[in-house]
């Protein structure tokens, strides 16, 4: 039997991994940020509007008490944010599994893309140039 040396080897190989840089491995690498940003967001909003609050008072004038400080606003515009481009990757995931085609699922990225891109627009103008005064009450 060879006795097991205690010695270093005198060449050691060291691999070298270069990381591809691509529009899929961001869209990865998004999809695992935004759910545990999520889970702090979504979570946070949860409590704050059915935990410490009634679900019987929420209407449109505990939104408009709420949105009157701009940190409730950026909250919210930093859920949407989130949810939104997380919600609808995670739809074109799975039509993926069913779309075969190259070209069938490149236009249903790009639809998808335009969604998200005019959803994300016209909900955060929505957030922010909601005016509580306009609210009765």
């Amino acid at each position: 039997m060879a006795a097991i040396s205690s010695k270093m080897p005198d060449k050691i190989t060291v691999r070298r991994i270069k990381i591809e840089r691509s529009w899929e491995r961001y869209l990865w690498l998004f999809m695992r940020l935004s759910g545990v940003a999520m889970l702090i967001l979504a979570v946070g909003h949860m409590v704050i509007q059915h935990i410490l609050n009634s679900s019987a008072n929420l209407s449109l004038s505990f939104v408009a008490q709420q949105w009157s400080a701009w940190g409730w606003k950026a909250f919210d515009i930093a859920l949407l944010w989130m949810a939104i481009p997380h919600g609808v990757r995670g739809l074109f995931n799975v039509l993926s599994d069913y779309v075969h085609g190259d070209g069938a699922r490149r236009i249903i990225a790009i639809l998808l893309g335009l969604f998200v891109v005019a959803t994300v627009i016209w909900a955060t103008i929505a957030i922010i140039l909601f005016d509580p005064a306009m609210i009765p009450g």
